[in-house]
């Protein structure tokens, strides 16, 4: 498994691209690509690029793992 490379929310853009979503979960980029393709994941698509809003991220890792957020 790898290891996520940030400490903390606050270190994260206000957009996460597939690369960032996969750093911060420690998963394979590959893995961060297909995420951003399920039905329930936040991802706003703009022009051919999918990002995530950094507050909508953090609100779905939260309701994802039964954390706060």
């Amino acid at each position: 498994m790898k290891k996520s490379v940030y400490k903390s929310y606050d270190e994260l853009p206000l957009f996460l691209n597939a690369e960032t979503v996969a750093k911060v979960l420690g998963v394979s980029p590959s893995s961060g690509y297909e995420l951003l393709h399920e039905k329930d994941f936040p991802a706003l698509r703009i022009g051919s690029r999918i990002v995530v809003p950094k507050e909508k991220f953090i609100a779905w890792v939260g309701r994802n793992t039964g954390g706060a957020e």
